[in-house]
């Protein structure tokens, strides 16, 4: 579904006195052809004011471009507006896995070797009836992968002791951090949302080096004060679909790993097209096996995206 923003510069006057300037900023939009006064009302939601006097918007241009999660725009979450629930679309956020894949520098790849082939099993069979059976050795950090308490912590729990629940249809809440400034997601991005329960899904468009040697070098990742936030927020999942959740190139600290496993918020790594996936309304859901004494593994990770209504604009308050 093609998305829409806003670029303008706006003057807004408050009816008991006071004002407040922006230059060139940023709002996304429900539809293209909003009127100027339908964009100052979505405004005013976005910013959360109130007793605006008038709000004048200069060198509008509305472009094509992925939200962001402008507030006022897309249904709250626990408010879906659905239209069809059977017509969701499933979007799929993992790496394929196949054999010689690097996943991260330094750990192996996977080895994928058959056990009983095709052409043998006919030896074992009833005519016409054959089976693959193949064998896998693989680290747990391969693919798109999910990491529980135990993979930072001896006494955290394994992958066997995870509740479905943390793992099955979270809320997801999509940052778009593609045109970031820097490599450091700090926490001041996560304070416009309500967070608590839900899946943080960090989209920095890093994937797209997925497999390469440029993977490896200059990730994004989540900043201690971002963790710390997402912690004290109470999200349930944090995933990102870049090398690593951690600053990998400023040494052996793993500060977002080490505070987010210790709070039992799980983590996924490596995840892929979330641009796919909108801001708000999706579910997001990552199960690894149950697998006991063990920390890290893959997962099939994918969101529903219900088709949302869009909400109706009221009138502009526009002097």
């Amino acid at each position: 579904m093609t998305e829409y923003r806003a670029r303008f510069d706006a003057d807004i006057a408050f009816a008991n006195g006071g004002g407040l300037r922006a230059d060139a900023f940023r709002l996304d939009l429900p539809a293209a052809d909003l009127t100027e006064a339908e964009i100052a009302e979505l405004l005013v939601r976005h910013l959360g004011l109130t007793l605006v006097g008038s709000v004048r918007l200069s060198n509008l241009e509305v472009v094509e471009e992925a939200h962001r999660g402008s507030r006022g725009v897309l249904p709250e979450r626990g408010d879906s507006g659905i239209v069809n629930a059977s017509s969701r679309t499933l979007v799929d956020l993992s790496h394929p896995i196949r054999a010689g894949l690097v996943t991260y520098p330094g750990i192996p790849a996977p080895v994928i070797t058959p056990h009983l082939t095709r052409e043998a099993s006919r030896g074992v069979y009833a005519p016409g009836t054959e089976f693959e059976i193949d064998v896998i050795a693989m680290a747990g950090n391969t693919g798109t992968y999910l990491d529980s308490p135990f993979h930072r912590y001896a006494d955290g729990g394994d992958l066997a002791s995870l509740d479905l629940e943390t793992l099955v249809g979270l809320p997801a809440e999509v940052f778009r951090l593609t045109d970031a400034a820097s490599r450091g997601i700090p926490a001041e991005v996560f304070f416009d949302r309500e967070l608590a329960g839900t899946a943080v899904l960090l989209h920095t468009g890093f994937d797209r080096h997925f497999g390469t040697p440029e993977y490896g070098h200059g990730s994004p990742f989540l900043t201690e004060a971002g963790a710390r936030h997402l912690v004290a927020a109470g999200v349930a999942l944090v995933g990102i679909d870049a090398l690593n959740i951690d600053d990998t190139e400023s040494g052996g600290e793993r500060p977002a790993h080490s505070l987010l496993l210790e709070a039992g918020i799980h983590v996924v790594e490596h995840l892929t097209a979330l641009e796919r996936v909108p801001v708000r309304g999706a579910r997001f859901t990552a199960v690894p096996p149950r697998v006991e004494g063990f920390g890290t593994f893959p997962v099939r990770a994918f969101a529903e995206v219900p088709p949302v209504a869009v909400p109706p604009v009221e009138v502009p308050l526009v002097g």
